[in-house]
């Protein structure tokens, strides 16, 4: 049995355990922890390791017992449960994307206060357009974009966010797993809805359809911005809410949203397989 903390972003959701647990069996016990039948369920792991100098190294274990780089979503999960736990309100979060300050911008009080507003620097994304060629499909015309982890963004006018005859899920899959990234690659169709707003589906690396992703919202919003003309300041919404970004010239995006501590408990790993 150990420990663990359910916390979601959006409903992109994440279980919370502590590094010490792992015992070198992290992708197992990803994949284990993940099962929403069979065991808590969740988008992915983030195994948390307290450093001497007071910051924490987060490692992200997808659903699949893949490894990520990072996630913004996650990151602000574990952000939260270090402010509802031990009342930290700004952190330090290193990851192996880099490193991200998370800043508690509001906390819920009575019987909500589990409930957190939380926002994130993101680093400075790196945008360019490519094309991928998709057997079956043809010329898929996008962005790859670095938010220290990768993504490959589509934009498109349709109002159920097909592309290429295809829905998104279908076209995501296709992409995710493209000769063209051989490490994966996140799947955004962006819409543009307005200058300050834009509204995305994500198909994940490691997981699949969720319903929410913070480096997939930085990298929308980013691409939008370069390549479409969107303010530097936009609402970007995805099947599990909205989120809110700035990036001001030279500067890092920051990423605003909600993340909420759902619960925390014990679970067996019985099962676990190395």
């Amino acid at each position: 049995m150990i420990p663990f903390v359910k916390a979601h972003a959006c409903g992109n959701d994440f279980l919370v355990v502590e590094e010490t647990l792992a015992n070198n069996n992290h992708a197992a016990m990803a994949r284990l922890l993940c099962s929403r039948n069979y065991s808590v369920g969740a988008d992915g792991v983030e195994f948390l390791a307290r450093k001497e100098d007071g910051t924490f190294f987060l490692r992200l274990f997808n659903a699949d017992g893949s490894e990520a780089e990072l996630s913004g979503n996650g990151t602000r999960c574990v952000a939260a449960w270090l402010a509802y736990s031990e009342g930290l309100r700004d952190t330090t979060m290193r990851t192996p994307g880099g490193t991200k300050q998370c800043r508690v911008v509001e906390c819920g009080d009575g019987e909500h206060e589990e409930h957190f507003l939380i926002q994130t620097s993101m680093g400075i994304p790196k945008v360019y357009e490519q094309t991928v060629i998709v057997e079956g499909v043809g010329e898929v015309a996008g962005a790859v974009v670095d938010v220290g982890n990768p993504h490959f963004v589509i934009f498109t006018d349709h109002p159920g966010f097909h592309s290429h005859g295809l829905g998104w899920e279908e076209l995501g899959a296709m992409i995710c797993t493209h000769e063209d990234f051989p490490k994966g690659t996140n799947v955004e169709f962006v819409q543009v809805v307005s200058k300050s707003e834009i509204a995305f589906r994500i198909f994940e690396r490691g997981v699949g359809p969720t319903q929410s992703s913070g480096t997939g919202t930085s990298a929308s919003a980013a691409a939008s911005i370069v390549l479409r003309g969107c303010d530097r300041s936009l609402t970007a919404s995805s099947l599990g809410g909205a989120q809110q970004v700035v990036w001001n010239e030279g500067d890092q995006l920051m990423l605003t949203g909600p993340a909420e501590i759902v619960c925390k408990g014990e679970v067996s790993l019985q099962g676990l397989a190395s």
